[in-house]
């Protein structure tokens, strides 16, 4: 019986065998499958991170191709090898990780800013040798600042007084007294710098943190009674006017007749009348008169002159189409005023550059945009001064940025004040010598000029200003994004 038993139970042990056997064999293989799995998985990460890396390191060297050369976007070839046009390309560039090993390749395709723009578009793609097939592509974008990026931008000392408010980035190559408000960046290439009186500061008793020695006042390159003293820095890299000589040279060559070009006025003549008009056209005039001279403090600052600025007789030339370049260049003094509804830049200046024969722009009356946005931006160029006169309206508003290449933006004072109520700019100013909308005697009180200032910087300028407008430093970084 003991034997039969045993006998009878081998089939039923080999059969038990069998199938642990084979739920063992089962387990190994996907034990062994899930390894390659996760090794084929982690081989496929590594080659999308190289492909990023890669793809980035493509990015990176453009930019720096840029920083050598801010205009070319052909990757110095000067063809473009999908002969397609924009977007030039591709550039295929072998990989050399920073080991030195050549593991992989990125290929670039560039796209240049549109008309009235500095943002240039890098699309890089990249892969490693180990694994081409699987790619990375990144596009990244990056523009010059403008000169129109800044509510306030100066190459002079200035002083903001208690009234002014300034909603915007602010820069002097000079020194800044601040007592307005801020809502932005304050930045003085100075670490300090004599703050003399008409900066308000009384030499035999300097007001805190500056202080007295030698007969002068040494204040830090920012300071005042701001309240917003905590977005305040000084010295912070200066800005160099010396680009905008060579960008008016450009925006002249770029304009045209009839509508673009207009010659110095001779026979008497004192320069052109601009009246914007909300239909996209405006009216041109010869201005052949003006009105009585008002004895006013002079361009120095210095002293006294008598200027004639109010228009008394002008004679129509034409209505004309604002043009498809929007660039309208006077060699002569230019009078402004109407309502805008494109991307302009008027410039006034005569070249080559005489002292004796620069020229300006009066604001004549409002300027004004239809709409606030990136349709409607105005840039205005004087080779000397952008003026507002006696004669303009008690509240006045300007949407453009106002440039003085040489001279200033400013209200004068007059030997017979007026005080108006308030004056707002949506847009920016540039003055190479000290700016103001208003004068104030020795207690701050305002004597003539406007009683409240307001600058609003228009976001929209900074990176799409108005066509041609003077640029300031290099490429700098805007987006990033994984295609």
């Amino acid at each position: 019986m003991i034997n039969n038993f045993f006998q009878n139970n081998k089939g039923s042990m080999l059969v038990t065998v069998m199938v642990a056997s084979s739920i063992f064999i089962v387990i190994a293989v996907s034990l062994i499958e899930l390894g390659l799995l996760r090794q084929k998985v982690l081989k496929k990460k590594v080659s999308q991170m190289q492909s990023i890396h890669i793809a980035e390191a493509g990015v990176n060297y453009y930019r720096w191709h840029l920083a050598h050369d801010e205009v070319d976007f052909m990757d110095g070839t000067g063809s473009d090898p999908g002969g397609g046009g924009e977007p030039y390309g591709p550039y295929i560039h072998t990989y050399t990780s920073p080991g030195g090993d050549v593991s992989g390749q990125f290929s670039l395709e560039i796209t240049p800013p549109p008309t009235g723009s500095t943002i240039v578009t890098i699309s890089s793609t990249g892969w490693s040798f180990d694994n081409p097939s699987i790619t990375r592509t990144v596009e990244v974008k990056y523009g010059i600042k403008s000169m129109a990026h800044y509510a306030y931008l100066s190459n002079n000392d200035i002083w903001l007084g208690s009234s002014e408010s300034i909603k915007g980035e602010i820069h002097s190559n000079g020194g800044i007294r601040m007592d307005g408000n801020n809502d932005s960046l304050v930045g003085s290439t100075r670490s300090d710098y004599i703050c003399d009186t008409s900066m308000g500061c009384d030499f035999s008793n300097c007001a805190a943190p500056c202080s007295w020695a030698s007969s002068e006042c040494t204040c830090p390159g920012v300071w005042g009674d701001g309240p917003n003293f905590d977005l305040w820095d000084n010295p912070v890299p200066s800005i160099d006017f010396n680009v905008i000589t060579v960008d008016i040279a450009i925006i002249k060559a770029a304009a045209s007749s009839p509508n673009g070009y207009f010659p110095t006025t001779g026979g008497g003549s004192d320069g052109y009348h601009i009246s914007f008009l909300a239909d996209g056209t405006f009216d041109i005039y010869e201005v052949t008169s003006l009105k009585s001279s008002l004895s006013q403090v002079n361009d120095d600052w210095d002293g006294w002159e008598s200027v004639a600025e109010e228009i008394d007789t002008q004679s129509f030339i034409s209505n004309y189409s604002v043009p498809l370049n929007g660039i309208i260049y006077a060699a002569d003094d230019l009078w402004i005023d109407g309502i805008v509804n494109d991307k302009i830049t008027v410039v006034a200046a005569y070249l080559p550059d005489n002292v004796s024969k620069r020229k300006s722009i009066i604001i004549n009356d409002n300027i004004t945009c239809q709409t606030r946005d990136d349709s409607c931006i105005l840039g205005l160029v004087a080779q000397k001064n952008i003026k507002v006169p006696r004669h303009a309206p008690t509240d006045l508003t300007i949407d453009s940025i106002l440039l003085a290449q040489n001279g200033r933006v400013f209200r004068n004072q007059y030997a017979t004040p007026l005080i108006k109520d308030s004056i707002e700019v949506y847009g920016g100013i540039v003055s190479n010598k000290a700016w103001t909308w208003s004068w104030v005697d020795g207690l701050g009180s305002t004597i003539d000029g406007y009683a409240t200032t307001t600058s609003i910087y228009n976001n929209y300028s900074s990176f799409s200003p108005p066509p041609y407008f003077p640029n300031t430093g290099e490429y700098e970084f805007i987006s990033w994004e994984e295609k």
